[in-house]
């Protein structure tokens, strides 16, 4: 476990070339957060996994779809997602980016 993550010590992931990015921030076992960065009409497909989320909005502006519930959010403005809801978004703006929160933290976004 890292106490300090730098954010020029650590890279992006690409994980749809020109559309969607993330960079993992600090974490441990128990919690973990993550940059995402969206370009111009990219989508987080619909989704669901065991972690509770907390998704705070940076900058641009998405939609939302959480479980049957689906919203517009801009910067400032935050989502949870329980564990197991079905939840995914769509960039509305030029850009988008979040900070999503997890925990447990997402072993399955770690280099093994």
């Amino acid at each position: 476990m890292q106490v300090f993550t730098k954010d020029q010590d650590v890279g992006w992931e690409i994980l749809k070339p020109n559309q969607v990015k993330r960079k993992i921030k600090a974490h441990s076992d128990k919690i973990m957060m993550v940059e995402v960065c969206f370009e111009n009409g990219a989508v987080g497909d619909l989704h669901k996994h065991f972690h509770e989320q907390a998704t705070y909005c940076l900058e641009g502006t998405f939609e939302f779809t959480v479980g049957d519930e689906k919203t517009v959010v801009k910067a400032g403005d935050t989502i949870y997602m329980p564990p197991d809801s079905l939840h995914g978004c769509k960039v509305l703006s030029d850009k988008g980016r979040v900070l999503d929160v997890f925990t447990p933290c997402r072993e399955d976004f770690l280099k093994k």
